[in-house]
């Protein structure tokens, strides 16, 4: 759809058949939660596309905390997920096309637990959970959207104006394991260390036991 919209756009599905994560991974998507892609065609050199998920991963914190209420226990794992009470209970992903480093729209996909958690995966970091069952909470994702589109909008105007570190402080304020130990496993190694932030760039900065590594992808295990 992105080469016949004018502008920025929502797009949401009430159910989904096909969907994918990280890596190729399954997506399920039980009766009642939330999946939606907002479609951009960027300004931002296609270095910055991938921050994008930090924009994301803020509002979805803000819009979780408005629908869940004080009992949501909400933290950011990086690089793309959100947990409630120590569970994920929604992840991001990002696409792109165009031609070469030209970025012709921008695919930013979430996927929210908002009625119910998903059977767990068997190599999973962490075990999904949903809104309803830890809060109580009744969200239609029709109700969602209504509080996570401004909250984008509100991170993203940020973003533009300020450049990546108020969005990296932002996010890091609310990381979870900051300063603690972690496993982060890339396709080729897993490295073990103190999670010390994130850089410029976005890669998580991991201090180990040979020095201070930046780990551009990974996925985290605490």
């Amino acid at each position: 759809m992105a080469a016949h919209l004018s502008g920025p756009a929502w797009v949401m599905a009430l159910e989904q058949t096909g969907a994918r994560g990280r890596r190729g991974r399954a997506w399920s998507m039980p009766a009642g939660n939330f999946a939606a892609t907002l479609v951009q065609q960027p300004t931002a050199p296609a270095g910055e596309m991938a921050l994008y998920s930090f924009v994301a991963a803020l509002a979805l914190h803000d819009a979780l905390g408005a629908a869940g209420g004080p009992s949501a226990r909400l933290a950011l794992k990086w690089p793309n997920d959100v947990l409630l009470n120590g569970g994920k209970v929604a992840g991001i992903l990002l696409e792109s096309s165009g031609r070469g480093q030209e970025v012709s729209a921008l695919a930013i996909g979430i996927g929210v637990n908002l009625a119910a958690a998903p059977p767990p995966e068997p190599d999973a970091s962490f075990a999904p959970v949903s809104l309803r069952g830890e809060t109580g909470m009744s969200v239609t994702p029709e109700e969602f959207l209504d509080l996570l589109a401004p909250a984008f909008a509100a991170w993203e105007i940020r973003f533009q104006a300020e450049g990546f570190a108020p969005i990296r402080d932002a996010f890091l304020a609310r990381a979870a394991r900051l300063g603690e130990t972690i496993v982060a496993r890339t396709g080729t190694a897993e490295l073990t260390g103190r999670f010390d932030g994130i850089d410029a760039s976005g890669a998580l900065i991991l201090t180990t036991a040979s020095g201070r590594q930046a780990v551009p992808a990974a996925e985290v295990f605490f």
